[in-house]
This record gives C-alpha cells, sequence and structure tokens, in this order.
C-alpha cells in the first residue's frame, strides 16, 4: 500500500477523534468554507499575522464566496499534526513551516529554509522564477498535498541563550530547540536538539527544559516574551537566513475548487508573502532596541563557531543525495541561488555598503 492510500484509510494518532468533527465543505449557493488547520497558537506574531493575512485576503478577493475557518493548534489537531491531517483529507489545508516535515521528506526544508540557503528574496526568486513552484507540486503529490508560499519572515535569529556561546564546543550537551536541517547540524555539533512546538518554547525555556532556541527574530520573540527568562541573544543564525511559510491544500480538494478559486488562494498567497515579510522587516530594528531595553545582551557568534557551523551543515546536506528528487531540489535550488546572488551582490548589495560609508551610517 502506498503511503496516499494508507493515509487516507488509517486514524491519524491523537488526532482522530477530533478530525472526525470536521464538518463538511460548505457550497451553498457556490459559496465555500476551507478548514484551515495551523501550526501557530492565535495571536503569535509574524507566523499566525499571515495565516490570518492569507484568511483575510482569500474571504475579500472572492467577495465572501471563498472562506477560510482558521484553527489553532489543539482546537482540531495538534500543532505538528497538520501535514497529516491535510494529506489524508482529515481537514482541506493548512499553514505551517514545511521544514517541520523533513521526516516525511527531507526536499520539504527546501520550502521553508535550508542551512546557507536563500535570503527571503532569493527563495522567491527560485521559487516563482526558477522552478521551485513546480518542485514543490512534484514533492507535494507524493503526499496528495499543492503547496503554495504564504509568509516569510525573513532573516531569523541566532537564538536565545542563558549563556554565550564562545566556541562550538559549547554547543555539546546543550538542550537547543531548532526544527528542520538546522536542527540537524546543531546535532552535529553534539546539542541535544528538540523540535518544540512555538506555543510551548517559553514555559520550556524558563522551566529549563530547554538551555536555549531559536524562534523568528526581533518583532516575534519580543511579543512571546523570550527576553524575561533568557538574556543572551545572537542576531544573526546560519539556519534560516529567509524562512518561507507554506499554505498546503488537500490535493482532491484543490482539483475539485473553480479555476477562479484556484486562483484566489495562489495570488493570495504570493500577496500575503510578501505583506508578512514587509510587516516583519519593517518592525524588527525597533523591537531590537526595545529588547535591549531590556537587558538582552545582543550578540553575533564568533567566526570559528560559524565555521562549525559551515562544515556541519555540508555533512547534512549531503546525507541526502541518494534520494532522487532531494537531489533534484537541491541542485535547482543551488543553481537558481548563486545566479540570483551574483547580481543582488553587485547592486543592492555594494550599494548598502556605499551608502552606509557616505551617509556615515555603517
Amino acid at each position: 500500500m502506498d503511503r496516499r492510500s494508507f493515509l487516507k484509510t488509517s486514524a491519524l494518532g491523537g488526532t482522530a477523534a477530533a478530525a472526525s468533527s470536521l464538518a463538511a465543505p460548505v457550497y451553498a449557493q457556490g459559496k465555500r468554507t476551507l478548514t484551515m488547520v495551523t501550526s501557530w497558537p492565535r495571536g503569535f506574531a509574524v507566523l499566525d499575522d499571515a495565516a490570518s493575512y492569507l484568511e483575510k485576503m482569500v474571504s475579500e478577493l472572492s467577495d465572501g464566496n471563498l472562506t477560510i475557518d482558521k484553527k489553532a493548534p489543539g482546537e482540531l489537531v495538534g500543532a505538528l499534526e497538520v501535514f497529516d491531517a491535510v494529506s489524508s483529507g482529515q481537514a482541506d489545508m493548512y499553514h505551517s513551516a514545511d521544514y517541520y516535515f523533513i521526516g516525511q521528506h527531507p526536499a520539504y526544508g527546501y520550502f521553508t529554509a535550508v542551512p546557507f540557503g536563500g535570503t527571503a528574496q532569493e527563495i522567491i526568486n527560485w521559487y516563482y522564477h526558477d522552478g521551485g513552484e513546480q518542485l514543490h507540486d512534484e514533492l507535494g503529490q507524493i503526499f496528495n498535498l499543492k503547496g503554495m508560499l504564504a509568509g516569510n519572515s525573513g532573516s531569523q535569529s541566532g537564538g536565545w541563550f542563558r549563556k554565550e556561546i564562545k566556541s562550538a564546543a559549547d554547543f555539546n550537551g546543550l538542550k537547543f530547540r531548532m526544527p528542520g536541517l538546522g536542527g540537524k547540524v546543531l546535532g552535529k555539533l553534539g546539542a541535544s536538539v528538540q523540535n518544540i512546538p512555538g506555543g510551548e518554547l517559553y514555559q520550556a525555556l524558563s522551566s529549563g527544559a530547554l538551555d536555549g532556541l531559536e524562534w523568528v527574530g526581533p518583532m516575534a520573540d519580543e511579543r512571546a516574551g523570550f527576553q524575561e527568562v533568557a538574556k543572551v541573544y545572537y542576531a544573526a543564525g546560519f539556519h534560516e537566513p529567509g524562512s518561507a511559510l507554506s499554505a498546503n491544500v488537500n490535493l482532491d480538494v484543490w482539483n475539485d475548487l473553480t479555476d477562479q478559486h484556484r486562483a484566489i488562494l495562489r495570488y493570495a498567497s504570493m500577496a500575503t508573502t510578501q505583506l508578512q515579510l514587509s510587516e516583519t522587516l519593517a518592525n524588527n530594528g525597533a523591537a531590537l532596541e526595545r529588547l535591549k531595553a531590556q537587558g538582552v545582551k545582543v550578540l553575533q557568534f564568533p567566526d570559528d563557531v560559524w565555521d562549525a557551523f559551515g562544515a556541519a551543515s555540508k555533512e547534512v546536506m549531503d546525507e541526502n543525495m541518494d534520494d532522487p528528487l532531494y537531489a533534484k531540489i537541491r541542485e535547482s535550488f543551488e543553481k537558481s541561488l548563486y545566479s540570483s546572488s551574483e547580481w543582488i551582490n553587485q547592486s543592492d548589495g555594494f550599494y548598502v555598503q556605499q551608502r552606509n560609508r557616505v551617509l556615515g551610517k555603517g
């Protein structure tokens, strides 16, 4: 039995009772409501913001004929159970970060972020103009999903720590939360890596269950309150230089939608990415200053730690090359990445350096 058939005929552990209560789709008078399960508690900065933007845009663009019923973790399924719920048809769609699901297929990391991967702009370039969207579809077909990017948090921070990281050896034995392939990199350095949903992180850090964690960036981290329980904050991280969020629709549901409704979902997802990214980048600077005012020490990892991140990242990325689809997606991603960066470095990147030098802001 293939995975798709299995998911359709088996109960989802821990969620079957809740999923059985899902309402049937609404078709009255040409209207349709899609139940969207998410990985974000209601009100979570950046992440739930993106899901809420998508919900609002779809309704407005369709004049209310296509609506999304957004569900937070625990309302129907758990935060990290959304993939299987939608793949199996127990919910219509999810909003999450696809790198949570590298256990389903390691290539899902590329549709959120991979170590030393692309910035937000570089990811969008690849996705919409260099074949990334088509590869997301190819991967999704294995799991009965139609994927779309629907948000981007920009460059994510290196994380919150109880003590400074002075060498790569300081990660040995550290209980640290980091999902995706980045977490596997820290595992290579000896960290005890955990993938804990966002709504549980504050308690885990404050109780000592975690020694540190990475979340998003200053705006989201401030609202989560991590500055109350840790005071060492590393600004730049290797693991998520531009973190895409995804809206994945059950493929049978997607195929049953009208052409207009599919277009609305796709274009609303594009608009959500731009709106949410700009929201984050517009607010991170001021949030960082407020964190400093609350006694947070903002640092950067030393060069030798970055070197250790790089060496471990290469090991992790190479481990999956025996999977043909992973290898195909990685090749496509990296080809686009280096093509984009060649021009960005000589245009925007150089311009910003000169602007800061000339205006004395560097």
